[in-house]
């Protein structure tokens, strides 16, 4: 659940989005790009897991319920690669 930090909160809804996916705990996320034209908004970038994107879709409609939301947010994972490096 997003919380409502007092007079915090910038007014524009681009920016306060931003604000609330960096402040939330549950995503504390600053590689999303949020553009909002008209009463859509559009999220762009990576994430590591699934259910960080998720929770980032669930933060933008807790924030702006009167928004759509098209999530193209890309998940990227941070395992390591198999097998050894070689260096030469």
């Amino acid at each position: 659940m997003v919380e409502d930090h007092d007079s915090q909160a910038p007014h524009d809804p681009a920016a306060r989005l931003h604000w609330a996916l960096a402040e939330n705990p549950s995503t504390a996320e600053l590689g999303v790009t949020v553009t909002v034209r008209g009463d859509d908004v559009l999220l762009t970038g990576t994430v590591a897991s699934a259910e960080r994107k998720a929770e980032i879709d669930l933060v933008v409609h807790e924030t702006e319920p009167g928004l759509r939301v098209t999530n193209d947010v890309q998940i990227v994972s941070a395992a390591e690669p198999p097998g050894a490096e070689d260096i030469t």
